[in-house]
């Protein structure tokens, strides 16, 4: 007997709430440095060379050493050689044939590429996953702004530790709220995107303070008010005042 149409809906939009959970979850791990049960020392090395990169520690167009950076990270030159060629498809590290590789460098004109393109797939993920989200969706939206309150709180107060907890918890808000698009290939693109993103402001390293703070808790709640008009709106001129504020430090021409 053919599945009636209620019964393929519903199916659909289970399948859209499991994987908003399953997305959800592991997303929250994605800039943790910390081994965790199960890992590889490959994927320890991963995570820990990718955050060192997003979160500045490793400055751009600087030589990546693999005999240095294999006491560092506890990797093996070969571990460290398939990892970097990784985060090279990720563009977050540029490949020198013979000569190794560098940390990706950074320019206005890529930085201004990549918020742009931030603004068009976020924003287009933000109105699918409003109109799809469902309780738990609203649920893991409210937590992740209240843990990123907390690291807002601590990077304005200067506390040890806070900008690795603040680029976690500002990816895991952003990422939350778009998590119940039904879209994983859209949120890979995303995800690499908002990674290059976030790394000029880690680079500028000029918190914009309270201004962020209030644009985070408002689009928690037209997120959560599925007003999709106005949570779009407001996402686009957050990305773009970003842009403007590290622009306005004058660390990229």
């Amino acid at each position: 007997m053919a599945k009636s149409k209620i019964t393929y809906k519903t199916e659909y939009f289970l399948t859209i709430s499991s994987q908003t959970r399953y997305t959800v979850r592991m997303e929250s791990f994605r800039f943790e440095t910390q081994e965790r049960l199960g890992d590889t020392v490959g994927e320890v090395a991963y995570r820990r060379i990718r955050s060192h990169i997003v979160n500045g520690q490793l400055l751009p167009d600087s030589k990546l050493k693999l005999d240095r950076m294999k006491d560092i990270y506890g990797a093996s030159v070969t571990t460290l050689r398939e990892i970097l060629n990784r985060l090279a498809v990720e563009e977050l590290v540029t490949a020198e044939g013979q000569r190794g590789f560098r940390v990706a460098a950074v320019s206005k004109a890529e930085f201004e590429e990549l918020a742009a393109l931030r603004t068009l797939l976020e924003t287009h993920a933000l109105r699918a996953s409003i109109a799809q989200g469902d309780i738990e969706w609203e649920a893991s939206v409210v937590a992740a702004q209240y843990k990123l309150s907390v690291a807002e709180r601590e990077l304005m107060t200067a506390k040890e530790g806070s900008v690795d907890r603040w680029v976690s918890c500002d990816w895991g808000f952003h990422h939350a709220t778009i998590a119940a698009c039904g879209q994983p290939v859209l949120m890979k693109t995303h995800s690499s995107i908002f990674d290059r993103f976030a790394r000029y402001h880690m680079l500028a390293m000029n918190f914009r303070g309270q201004g962020v703070v209030d644009d985070h808790t408002a689009l928690r709640d037209l997120v959560i008010g599925r007003d999709a008009d106005g949570a779009v709106a407001l996402l686009t001129r957050h990305i773009r005042s970003g842009l403007d504020h590290v622009m306005g430090t004058g660390h990229f021409g």
